[in-house]
């Protein structure tokens, strides 16, 4: 039971080179109208696509995340935002407190939103032969991009997501074996995860050494044991912007 649609979403790749041809505008409203059909929880649609199309604005960004790919004008940027700032104008408009607004609960719903919007846009570009990356490295520098952006308080730059013309064609990373990522009814759970893992380690192993054999990467285990913490994103202040935003503040 496949079609095209899944056959999209088992051969999806990270594209992080893209030629100089644009986006069509045709093609950028398409995708907007299928962020815009996303399913949302609780009918609240707790979430804002930004297009950055403005030069200084895209350095910035690329400047928060750190990646070069990420600046010039090759494919199109999106940022996607929690916003819960929309609803707190409708509800301060009528004269009731936004307390609600600052419970985790709201802000993790809010997540959720952005987060199958961004995913509905990255099937839809993949279908129609566009590569895509996401970025979660725009993480690494919170403030600038709310700053570059001109978010107001109670919104959040979840992630951007890249759209272009691929420029590469990188084979397909291999994932977890399903036993250990998929079960029914409890968890799985295994008596030593090293030994279980082995097989699938000398695998990312092989995918790497034919990816760049100069440029050897650890195995998967290695790679958990040793990379948590490390990245710009995974070292930010996110606390502490939350706060700033009043965003899960209780």
């Amino acid at each position: 039971m496949v079609n095209d649609t899944i056959r999209v979403q088992r051969s999806h790749r990270s594209i992080r080179a893209f030629t100089d041809e644009p986006v069509a505008d045709d093609i950028i409203d398409v995708l907007m109208d299928v962020v815009a059909q996303a399913p949302t929880s609780s009918f609240y649609q707790q979430r804002t696509v930004i297009r950055v199309a403005d030069p200084s604005v895209r350095e910035a960004i690329r400047q928060a995340s750190g990646q070069p790919y990420v600046g010039g004008t090759r494919g199109e940027l999106f940022i996607f935002v929690v916003d819960l700032y929309r609803n707190a104008q409708i509800r301060a408009e009528a004269g009731l407190d936004n307390a609600v607004l600052e419970s985790s609960a709201l802000f993790l719903q809010g997540i959720e939103d952005t987060l199958i919007a961004a995913q509905n846009l990255v099937v839809a570009a993949e279908s129609l032969k566009l590569g895509t990356v996401y970025l979660g490295s725009i993480g690494g520098d919170l403030r600038l991009v709310i700053e570059a952006l001109k978010l107001p308080e109670r919104t959040f730059p979840l992630l951007g997501v890249l759209v272009g013309h691929p420029d590469q064609n990188p084979t397909l990373k291999p994932r977890l074996p399903q036993e250990f990522t998929v079960a029914t009814d409890s968890y799985p759970r295994f008596e030593n995860l090293h030994t279980a893992l082995a097989d699938y380690d000398e695998v990312v192993r092989q995918y790497y050494d034919l990816r760049d054999a100069s440029r050897p990467v650890d195995s998967f285990t290695r790679q958990i044991e040793a990379k948590p913490g490390l990245g710009r994103a995974e070292q930010e202040a996110i606390r502490e912007v939350l706060t700033e935003q009043r965003l899960a503040l209780y």
